[in-house]
């Protein structure tokens, strides 16, 4: 796409949904970095159905270590992996209290040590917690990017790269809920819904699907 069709893109976007927002539900940062972890090869719906119970029971970093792992296990075992998240997470709550005084750090390396954490998952802290213009990259965003011409790329990394360049610095805080709502909603692996899509005049997708 050309930096005008990209422009016209967000701007679309930004027309429809001028504040857009995660679809995780969380309480605190703390809460929402849990929340980011256990969303991994997960549905936002089904981490919310956990975490409800969850954070009832253990809203803080001291009340989700006590638990520990075998304590968490229960309330997530209806996602996917939740032996390994659950590990995870009763790891990052520990070390949240060692290393960070029970506080979400701001840097990306410290997040990115914490047990579980990877640079999606560090983005989309740094994103809605710190207010950082970053874009954390899933396979929604990765399908959206590739599919449309807006920043194609072979990796999950060389498409932030590219989209880091190309989103209009205006457009950049939102950019990576905007797309990860198109690919969620419309722009669907399986059978995009380009008759309904905001964008379809710009997408570069030579297959599209255009029945309504």
């Amino acid at each position: 796409m050309t930096p005008k069709q990209i422009r016209s893109l967000f701007a679309r976007l930004a027309q429809a949904n001028p504040h857009p927002e995660t679809e995780l539900e969380y309480a605190s940062p703390f809460q929402l970095l849990v929340a980011v972890v256990l969303s991994a090869q997960a549905t936002d719906k089904s981490v919310n159905l956990a975490t409800r119970e969850l954070f009832h029971a253990a809203p803080t970093p001291a009340a989700l270590a006590a638990l520990g792992e075998e304590g968490i296990a229960p309330y997530i075992r209806t996602i996917g992996l939740y032996k390994t998240k659950a590990k995870n997470v009763a790891g990052l709550a520990r070390q949240l209290l060692e290393r960070h005084g029970g506080e979400v750090p701001r840097a990306r390396a410290a997040l990115e040590a914490l047990p579980g954490v990877g640079r999606k998952t560090a983005n989309v802290v740094l994103n809605i917690v710190f207010g950082e213009p970053t874009i954390a990259v899933d396979t929604h965003i990765f399908r959206v990017a590739n599919r449309t011409g807006l920043a194609p790329g072979k990796d999950v990394v060389a498409v932030e790269d590219k989209l880091l360049k190309a989103v209009p610095e205006e457009f950049r805080q939102h950019a990576h809920h905007w797309l990860i709502l198109l690919g969620r909603y419309t722009c669907k692996a399986r059978k995009p819904a380009c008759a309904a899509c905001a964008i379809a005049d710009l997408c570069e997708f030579p297959e599209k699907n255009v029945q309504s």
